[in-house]
């Protein structure tokens, strides 16, 4: 699925959001546009609304993706079992195959076909319906995403933007008629389409300002296209070298978009909640350290390792 894989801890971190001067209007208009199709969705099939825009933003770019503007795509399902229109994208391959759709509707319609006939997520319709959290824990641990960070990042986004006040207490898994589903998909096409244009994303301008995210009491942010380690220093009044320095690079680091950013000194130890950690493949010392906002020296010397050794998948290592 989209997007790339990112080579951080698989272990979801529950991160305290304190929110910047606003919200990314792109992802604002989204939710406006769409929430009612997402309960509508959790009326019938049991998946918290919440859930859905969550992925929704996040696989589409708020609808501003290649593939949310060119497929109507906006859970970048792949073709697996697929007859219908296809388009073509680089994701974890080169040239894949995706999904394509008529109406953005009919994407929401499918995501929600995709995960109930897979026994994979089975399990994930026995929570509770406001259980979100568990829900991103499963869809990741049940292999819907690559990014190891996949769970947190739907989470984030889920209470950045407060989305948790749409899901329905009480769900209703008794699907509609075709009938009356047609009737209602109709007249939501009806409706007039979000200019895309206004929406692009993957880039910031001298206006552009950051989510604050707080993690192990640290502030730090998500990085996007189009970020450098100087223009994040410079927003937050900081020099790169500075900043370089809390996020363990050297010079020639670059920068590269799903990438957290420390704009103040990590510590030395993880949080008291988290006391080890076991290497999942595809894993560096350094990833580990920047998903729990740990110096990555600190790390080697709390677990005796010489700062030229790698981790090793099966390793625990003490983060306190």
């Amino acid at each position: 699925m989209y997007p790339k894989v990112l080579l951080i801890s698989a272990f979801v971190l529950s991160f305290t959001l304190s929110y910047s001067q606003s919200k990314n209007k792109a992802y604002n208009d989204y939710i406006q546009k769409y929430h009612s199709v997402a309960q509508r969705q959790q009326s019938e099939y049991g998946i918290p609304s919440s859930i859905i825009l969550a992925q929704g933003l996040l696989e589409s770019n708020a609808g501003a993706s290649y593939l949310a503007v060119n497929a109507n795509n906006h859970f970048g399902i792949k073709c697996h079992n697929w007859t219908g229109a296809t388009e073509y994208r680089d994701d974890d391959a080169k040239n894949e195959c995706f999904r394509k759709y008529k109406h953005a509707l009919d994407s929401y319609e499918d995501h929600s076909q995709f995960l109930i006939a897979r026994p994979r997520y089975a399990a994930l319709f026995k929570l509770k319906p406001s259980d979100y959290e568990g829900w991103a824990h499963g869809l990741k641990k049940a292999g819907y995403a690559t990014d190891p960070a996949y769970a947190f990042k739907l989470i984030s986004i889920i209470d950045t933007y407060d989305l948790h006040q749409y899901d329905l207490k009480k769900t209703d898994r008794k699907k509609e008629t075709d009938q009356k589903r047609q009737k209602e998909q109709k007249q939501q096409r009806q409706q007039k389409e979000p200019s895309y244009e206004k929406f692009v994303m993957g880039y910031v301008d001298a206006e552009a300002k950051h989510n604050v995210y707080y993690n192990n009491n640290i502030r730090c942010v998500l990085a996007v296209a189009g970020d450098t380690y100087g223009s994040i220093a410079d927003e937050f009044k900081l020099s790169e070298k500075r900043i370089r320095s809390y996020n363990d690079v050297n010079t020639s680091a670059q920068l590269k978009a799903g990438d957290w950013v420390y704009v103040r000194p990590k510590k030395k130890k993880a949080a008291k909640k988290h006391h080890t950690h076991t290497v999942q493949t595809g894993e560096s010392m350094y990833s580990i350290a920047q998903y729990y906002g740990v110096r990555l020296e600190s790390l080697y010397k709390l677990n005796e390792m010489p700062y030229s050794a790698g981790a090793q998948a099966g390793q625990e290592l003490k983060l306190r």
